[in-house]
C-alpha cells in the first residue's frame, strides 16, 4: 500500500492527513495530497571536493540587448541559470519572454515551449510584436519528460510557459499540484545545470500575489522575478526578489505599447511627467531601487471626516507606517489628524518599501493639512523615528546627484548624514533637519506662496 502525505501549497508544511486549514501559515484550503516516489537507498557513492579557488575561466554573462531586463538580472544572463518569472494573469510575462528570446535568438539557439497556448496563438503574438522572423524553435507540450528528451545540449535558452501546466507520468496527480510542480522543476533544473542551458520558467501567482505552488520552488531556482503593474495602465515593473548572481530588489521599468514592451531608460522623468504645479500635498521623494536612484511623487489628501473612525487609505506604501507617522506628528508636533480622513498615494503606481520615504510622507501630510504648497524644485528623503528625530539613510550622495541632474535646486535631508556640498557638481541648496520641528519651520521657506 502506498502511503500518502499531505503538504501545504503555501508554506510547504507536511501533515499525515488532510486539514482544512494549515496550522503553520493559517491558510485555508491550501492542503494538497501527494504520493511520494520511491526513495533510492543503498547506492550511495563518494563525492569529490575542491577548493574555493578555481582554474576554470570566469563565466561570461550573455546580454539580451534589452537594457532593463539585463539590469534586473545583474548585468546579463548567466549560462546554466534557472529564472522564475511570476506575475498576474495578462500582465505581459509571455510577451516579455518572447521579446527577450527573439533578441537572444540572433546569436544563440532558443526554444519556446508552451503548455497553455497553441502554436497559432504564439505566432499571432509574435507577428504583433514584429518578431516573426526570429529563429526560435516553438513547441506545445505538457509532458516534461518529452520536452527534455527532445532537447539536446546545443540549446542555449529554453522558455517554459508555464511550470504549473507541466506534468510527469511518474507522479499520479494533476498538473499544478505541489508534487508535479516540484518534480518537473527538479527535472528542468537538473537539465540546466548539466547542459549549461538557461531555463526561464513562467509561474502563476495566487490571489495574494504570491507564486503558486510549493514555496520550495523559489528556493530551487537561481533567480525570482516579479512582473508587476496595473492592467489598466501602460507601465510595467520587473522586480528582482532573489538573484544568486546579482543584487536583489533591482527594478526594471517598461512601457506596454501595441508593438510590445519598451524600456524606460529614465524612470525618474517617466514618473514625474504628469506632476502638477502649486498643488498642496505633493512632495518629490528620492528613493533607491536596486542600484539606481529614482524620483517619485508622494501625494497626500487630508479632508474633514464625517465618520466616527476617520479613513486611512494608502496606495503604494505601508499603511502601518502611515499610522506611525500620524502618531508621531500628533505626539511630537501637536498636529492632530483625528478628525481628518487621510489618503496617501505614490504616483505612477510605484511601491515604496524603504523607510527613507518617511520624511516625504510627513511633508506631504503637513502640506495638505495646512493647504500650503511646496516648491516644484524641492525634493526630500529621510527616516523618521518614534521620538520625532530624522535618522540618517544610505547612499545620500547618489540621491542628491540624481535630483540635481533632473533640475531640482533644493533638497531636504537628515542632518545625521553630514552631507557636504562638494559631493555634488551642480549648485543645489541643502537643508539639513534633525527632527519634525525643523520640517515645520522650513515648510514656509519651501512654500510656493508669497
Amino acid at each position: 500500500m502506498v502511503k500518502r502525505f499531505f503538504f501545504c501549497s503555501v508554506c510547504g508544511a507536511r501533515y499525515p492527513k488532510w486539514l482544512g486549514r494549515c496550522e503553520d501559515c493559517g491558510k485555508w484550503n491550501s492542503i494538497v495530497e501527494e504520493i511520494p516516489t520511491d526513495s533510492v537507498g543503498g547506492n550511495a557513492q563518494k563525492i569529490s571536493f575542491t577548493d574555493l579557488s578555481s582554474d576554470k575561466p570566469k563565466v561570461e554573462r550573455k546580454l539580451s540587448d534589452i537594457p532593463e531586463y539585463d539590469r534586473v538580472l545583474g548585468g546579463g544572463i548567466v549560462p546554466g541559470s534557472v529564472i522564475l518569472v511570476g506575475g498576474d494573469p495578462g500582465i505581459g510575462k509571455s510577451t516579455l519572454l518572447l521579446q527577450v528570446l527573439a533578441s537572444l535568438a540572433q546569436k544563440y539557439t532558443c526554444v519556446y515551449v508552451s503548455g497553455e497556448e497553441s502554436a497559432e496563438q504564439i505566432q499571432l503574438r509574435a507577428a504583433r510584436l514584429g518578431v516573426s522572423k526570429a529563429p526560435i524553435k516553438l513547441a506545445c507540450e505538457n509532458n516534461v519528460d518529452n520536452i527534455i528528451h527532445s532537447l539536446d545540449q546545443s540549446v542555449d535558452f529554453l522558455v517554459i510557459d508555464s511550470i504549473q501546466t507541466l506534468q510527469t507520468p511518474r507522479i499520479e496527480s494533476a498538473s499544478g499540484t505541489v508534487s508535479q510542480v516540484r518534480a518537473c522543476s527538479s527535472e528542468l533544473i537538473n537539465y540546466a545545470k548539466t547542459t549549461g542551458t538557461t531555463v526561464f520558467l513562467v509561474g502563476h501567482v495566487t490571489k495574494d500575489g504570491m507564486l503558486a505552488g510549493p514555496k520550495i520552488l523559489e528556493h530551487m531556482v537561481d533567480t525570482v522575478l516579479y512582473f508587476e503593474g496595473e492592467r489598466t495602465s501602460s507601465y510595467r515593473l520587473l522586480r528582482s526578489v532573489k538573484n544568486r548572481y546579482g543584487s536583489c530588489d533591482e527594478l526594471g521599468i517598461f512601457e506596454m505599447k501595441q508593438e510590445g514592451l519598451q524600456c524606460v531608460l529614465n524612470p525618474s522623468t517617466f514618473f514625474l511627467t504628469q506632476r502638477s504645479e502649486n498643488i498642496p500635498g505633493t512632495t518629490v521623494f528620492v528613493g533607491i531601487e536596486g542600484t539606481r536612484p529614482i524620483l517619485v511623487e508622494v501625494q497626500a489628501l487630508v479632508t474633514k471626516s464625517y465618520f466616527t473612525v476617520p479613513r486611512r487609505t494608502v496606495v503604494g506604501w505601508d499603511l502601518n507606517r502611515l499610522f506611525m507617522i500620524l502618531a508621531v506628528l500628533e505626539s511630537k508636533c501637536k498636529i492632530s489628524f483625528a478628525d481628518r480622513d487621510v489618503y496617501l498615494s505614490i504616483a505612477g503606481g510605484m511601491k515604496i518599501a524603504e523607510p527613507a520615504c518617511d520624511l516625504a510622507v510627513a511633508l506631504s501630510l503637513l502640506s495638505a493639512r495646512s493647504n500650503r504648497t511646496t516648491s516644484n524644485e524641492c525634493c526630500v528623503f529621510g527616516e523618521i523615528g518614534l521620538t520625532g528625530e530624522v535618522r540618517s539613510i544610505a547612499r545620500c550622495a547618489e540621491r542628491v546627484k540624481e535630483a540635481a541632474k533632473l533640475g531640482f535646486r533644493h533638497v531636504i535631508l537628515p542632518k545625521a548624514n553630514k552631507f557636504l556640498d562638494e559631493h555634488v557638481d551642480a549648485k543645489i541648496d541643502i537643508s539639513e533637519v534633525c527632527n519634525l520641528a525643523d520640517i515645520i519651520a522650513i515648510l514656509g521657506q519651501v512654500s510656493g506662496d508669497e
